[in-house]
């Protein structure tokens, strides 16, 4: 199993319009051979002073995933190749971990 941590950095102002596109795929995703779980996550406000920063413009996607394999069929998948041009003008900048429990 592999987990996956995306962190989307947004243009301002795009957040829910990104989500709206996101959440369409969901479903989809969900639905592929060997996702576990598949979901968009935001910043909670609190007073923990250890916590980042409330970050308005960030979407952090997590996953799991059976295998890298299963990854990587879903990254070719027709509905994420129609779904990434839809998001590409709300994204400034994302980064991706891919994890391994240990």
């Amino acid at each position: 199993m592999i987990h996956v941590i995306v962190t989307v950095e947004l243009n301002p102002g795009n957040r829910d319009a990104f989500l709206d596109e996101f959440r369409q795929v969901v479903p989809q995703v969900l639905e592929e051979d060997g996702c576990l779980d598949y979901g968009p996550a935001i910043d909670v406000e609190t007073n923990i002073g250890t916590q980042v920063s409330n970050r308005d413009n960030v979407v952090t996607i997590i996953e799991k995933w059976q295998s890298l394999e299963h990854l990587e069929a879903h990254l070719i998948a027709p509905h994420m190749l129609e779904y990434r041009p839809k998001v590409k003008p709300f994204i400034q900048n994302s980064t991706l971990q891919i994890l391994q429990p240990v």
